[in-house]
């Protein structure tokens, strides 16, 4: 649609909406020269310094017509429009009805200069009765370091107030938001958005389909399907706060925050995400996903942290109070736990307990040491227990100060048990054909043990230090060697799956008469 088309639509809408009531006050002018239209005696033609005061408004041009009957004012050729004392418009062409005190405006550029705004279309509508700029064919506005686009706008001067659709751009000094809808308020330098919006910056981008950013201090706020990605990290969750600035952002519902460098995934219901701090942490149904070549280790506990290098490397993961772990080949539980990734070290601390297969493994302190194939040692402090299961009323049991469990692929090759090392062990034969008979227990004690094991099994003890070891059969074990003192088989509190983290326990110490079947 051309231009001079377009002002015709706009003028038949425009005398389509006058009233017919003309109780408004008449258009005055001044002009050089003057003169009655010959083909129309309420209209006067006027040239040279042409002036026009209505209500408060005035205006200016090179030319102009105006209809006494209709109070219609046209301008011609560097119109300027004072509409209040901060409020002026600048354009080729206009059309002002003083009945309606509504101006259309055109050029190749218009211009609407408020204070400290802005506003560039090349047809523009002026309703003086609600201060409101309007446009329907792209507008460019700017304030400060804020600029802002869109196929249709409107601005309220009085308030201040930007409503843009269709195509919406927001720019500033280093942020871009694009969007479909758009409310600015050049005051506050806050702008809201209701549809799918994306603000990119230099470091992040921010996706939401409600909230708000502000171009003063890059705080962006989202409400709905919020998302940041921010350089290796991405966050997901319902509602969000985020900075570009200092890259900090907060979280709150259904929190994923995923390092796509390090392989690992926070998820809770309140979290942050701090670049410049290099941390990210959730609470509330914390979950830490790891995953290391292809097997994925998960942790819960009431607050997870994990820690990055200036290289976004990771360095740590820490989990605090009611620590759950999951993998496929090992479980655990304790207080707190400590993961040290650039020394492959984890720690358990306070009343620890690991499983793997049958076997289960508690002392006031837990480390596991890895390489590249897997563990390669764990380490038991104070108070070591461990425990095999044999069968539903059988436990194969070890006990001492200290224990070093050295592995190779994941697998145990040998354990010693250092200080007050005792022990119930049950001597199992396995027949060739597969089948497999418990044929004696062995009890005793030493200063220290060595165990050794062949497919994750113990295969020969090594007592030192005035041992005292005896051999009974199945059916003579005294009973009070069927349970070391400090004996507890926790498979009650065991996860079973990662879905079994969340799952407290219910049951207290259970003894090999309550102990389940598993």
């Amino acid at each position: 649609m051309s231009k001079l088309l377009k002002i015709m639509v706009l003028c038949v809408l425009f005398c389509a909406l006058a009233p017919v009531a003309r109780g408004q006050k008449i258009i005055e002018y001044a002009s050089g020269m003057g003169s009655r239209d010959p083909e129309n005696a309420n209209v006067w033609l006027l040239f040279g310094g042409v002036r026009a005061n209505h209500e408060g408004m005035v205006l200016h041009c090179d030319s102009a017509t105006f209809d006494t009957k209709q109070n219609i004012f046209t301008a011609f050729r560097h119109v300027r429009m004072e509409l209040t004392d901060t409020t002026t418009l600048l354009g080729d062409y206009a059309e002002y009805d003083g009945t309606t005190r509504i101006a259309i405006v055109a050029a190749d550029t218009v211009v609407l200069i408020d204070g400290k705004t802005t506003l560039k279309s090349d047809i523009l509508q002026y309703d003086r009765n609600l201060s409101v700029a309007s446009y329907y064919a792209w507008g460019h506005t700017t304030h400060g370091s804020a600029s802002l686009d869109s196929r249709k706008g409107y601005y309220h001067s009085d308030t201040r107030d930007l409503y843009l659709y269709d195509d919406v751009l927001l720019k500033d000094s280093n942020s871009r938001l694009v969007t479909d809808t758009l409310h600015y308020n050049t005051r506050t330098e806050l702008a809201e958005f209701v549809s799918p919006t994306h603000i990119y910056s230099d470091t992040a981008t921010v996706y939401s389909e409600q909230g708000s950013f502000h171009t003063g201090t890059h705080q962006a706020r989202s409400f709905r399907a919020s998302q940041v990605k921010n350089r290796e990290k991405q966050l997901f969750c319902d509602t969000l706060y985020y900075n570009d600035k200092n890259e900090f952002g907060e979280a709150f519902g259904n929190v994923v925050i995923k390092d796509t460098v390090n392989d690992v995934t926070c998820y809770g219901h309140y979290g942050i995400t701090d670049q410049q701090a290099r941390i990210s942490w959730v609470t509330d149904s914390a979950l830490v996903q790891y995953v290391d070549k292809g097997d994925s280790l998960f942790v819960h506990a009431d607050t997870m942290w994990v820690y990055n290098d200036e290289d976004q490397e990771l360095v740590a993961i820490k989990a605090c109070r009611h620590v759950r772990v999951y993998r496929d080949d090992v479980q655990g539980g304790c207080d707190s736990l400590y993961y040290d990734a650039q020394d492959s070290v984890a720690t358990l601390y306070y009343n620890p307990i690991v499983w793997s297969d049958n076997y289960q493994l508690t002392a006031d302190t837990i480390e596991a040491r890895f390489d590249t194939s897997g563990i390669r040692l764990i380490v038991l402090s104070s108070n070591v227990f461990a425990i095999e299961k044999v069968d539903s009323l059988k436990f194969s049991q070890v006990k001492g100060r200290h224990a070093d469990v050295y592995c190779r692929d994941n697998d145990p090759l040998y354990a010693d048990i250092l200080g007050s090392a005792r022990m119930t062990y049950y001597v199992i034969d396995e027949a060739r054909d597969g089948s497999k008979s418990i044929i004696g227990v062995n009890v005793g004690v030493g200063s220290d043990m060595r165990i050794y094991f062949e497919k994750r099994e113990p295969s020969r003890v090594v007592t030192y230090g005035h041992p005292d070891m005896k051999m009974y059969p199945l059916g003579l074990l005294p009973e009070e060697e069927k349970q070391l003192p400090g004996f507890a088989w926790r498979s009650d509190i065991r996860p079973r799956s990662r879905h079994d983290l969340f799952v407290l326990p219910q049951r207290d110490d259970v003894s090999p008469e309550k102990a389940d079947n598993d």
